[in-house]
């Protein structure tokens, strides 16, 4: 525990209030300590914010882009120490821990080409009519635990290239990279543009009913949404929210089940199944279920689980404790709805770590399948018919995303089509690109997040309506 972490308030890298435990979940045990906000300590972050966005907002929006540039460079120089450090909280491993500070800084600068133009909306008989777009003041900024840093770099990079200041909370259990990522902030921004608190939760009512802040954008459960959400109305904050999945995987029967057998696997393990878009139940012809149920299984008990920081670690631990029983407790329930073919309880050994585990002959009212496990456990259901199984699919309250497997793009758009998730991807996994929106439906979010469309959730549309003086 040599290192030493700080908050971010108003350009100052400061201690906090108190402290806590950060815990390896490789080895279930505290590695740091964590500064720790009191409620005053919010306070002042922001009131920081609001006090710094009048001048960051009349910043010329090339010069705002420069500076999350320089983010980006910033943090792809430190990429090795990043990695290191997201490993040790957050358990993934370390090649994966690359790729997600890669793809934060990949994040930074796509926002940062991004541009807001005024649009004309009317240029006719003496009236033109525009409409301008304007940053709305202090974005809160709520992240959680699975992807600690590109989920931050999501709403940081558009927050900043549109205008706005901000106060950023990370979840408790993985704090330690945001804190990081605020020491760039605070060495290349101007004072208040961005505030980095930290908690155990206790402020989060706070920072989302406070009236100095105008929007939240809040990654999470959908749980925690609803109560954020609720949090939000006394003010009529704009609030985005990317909440839970519960995405299946639709194979139809012309494909090679072996092949899409190992696609199928890496797009429910991948972070141990800790995605909110990984899939989390796979429906497969009849016809090919067993061949299809005995590659997944051969794939997980070849799988290397292991400490991320070890070199050759496919899946790491699950992130925390709770949400390590919570699974654990879904597969020792889910003995008694189906078939455990691989995996099926946790390892013998320090830390919070679960073998891939595959359940098959599994009913469609298992808690298995109707809820979001985040965790690496996917159950396999089979099928007949084409529609009966979109009926299955889409009687979920969740709508985030999606995957069809085929070997005819045609069939399988439309069987795409008629899955009501924001996202259907078709023969590839989780293809998120910050240019290109993504949205959830029913109870998995409201808002977009990436894309232009995503920018223009960090400002508010104003329409100038002018004719000539008669």
């Amino acid at each position: 525990m040599d290192n030493v972490y700080h908050l971010l308030i108003d350009g100052e890298l400061v201690p906090g209030a108190s402290s806590f435990d950060v815990v390896n979940p490789a080895t279930a045990e505290p590695f740091a300590r964590c500064p720790k906000a009191d409620a005053a300590m919010l306070e002042d972050a922001i009131v920081a914010a609001k006090r710094a966005f009048p001048g960051w907002a009349a910043t010329p929006i090339d010069a705002r882009a420069r500076l999350v540039e320089d983010l980006a460079a910033a943090l792809e120089a430190r990429v090795d120490e990043f990695a290191a450090l997201l490993t040790a909280e957050q358990g993934k491993p370390l090649d994966q821990a690359v790729k997600e500070i890669r793809g934060s800084a990949f994040v930074l600068r796509a926002f940062a080409a991004m541009r807001i133009e005024p649009r004309v909306l009317r240029d006719e008989g003496g009236a033109r009519v525009t409409e301008h777009r304007m940053p709305l003041g202090v974005v809160a900024a709520i992240t959680p635990w699975n992807f600690p840093l590109i989920l931050l770099a999501n709403k940081v990079a558009p927050a900043l290239v549109a205008g706005n200041t901000m106060v950023c909370k990370p979840a408790p259990t993985t704090p330690l990279t945001t804190l990081l990522f605020g020491e760039l902030c605070q060495a290349i921004l101007p004072a208040g543009v961005v505030n980095v608190i930290a908690d155990e939760n206790e402020l989060g009512p706070a920072l989302t009913a406070h009236p100095d802040i105008a929007k939240i954008s809040f990654t999470g459960s959908t749980g925690t949404g609803k109560k954020v959400l609720a949090s939000s109305a006394g003010t009529l904050k704009r609030v985005t929210l990317e909440l839970g999945g519960n995405d299946a995987t639709i194979v139809l029967d012309d494909v090679d089940p072996v092949q899409v057998a190992a696609k199928v696997f890496e797009g429910a393990m991948r972070n141990a199944g800790q995605i909110c878009v990984a899939i989390k139940r796979a429906y497969v012809p009849e016809a090919m279920y067993d061949v299809f149920c005995a590659e997944l299984a051969r794939l997980a008990r070849e799988t290397v689980v292991d400490d991320g920081a070890n070199q050759g670690a496919q899946i790491g631990p699950v992130q925390n404790r709770l949400q390590f029983e919570k699974v654990a407790a879904l597969i020792a329930e889910s003995r008694e709805r189906g078939t455990v073919i691989a995996g099926g309880a946790p390892l013998d050994r320090p830390g919070f770590f679960i073998p891939p585990t595959i359940v098959r002959d599994i009913d469609d009212e298992a808690p298995l399948v109707r809820e979001e496990q985040f965790g690496p456990v996917l159950p396999v259901l089979s099928y007949r018919d084409l529609d009966e199984l979109i009926e299955r699919v889409n009687g979920t309250e969740y709508g985030l995303g999606g995957t069809v497997w085929s070997n005819d793009l045609d069939r399988a758009t439309e069987v795409a089509r008629r899955v009501t998730s924001g996202t259907v991807w078709i023969n590839q996994l989780m293809a998120i690109d910050p240019r290109i929106p993504f949205r959830g439906l029913k109870q998995s979010g409201m808002g977009t997040e990436m894309g232009q469309e995503g920018l223009e959730e960090y400002t508010q549309a104003q329409v100038i309506n002018a004719v000539a003086l008669a």
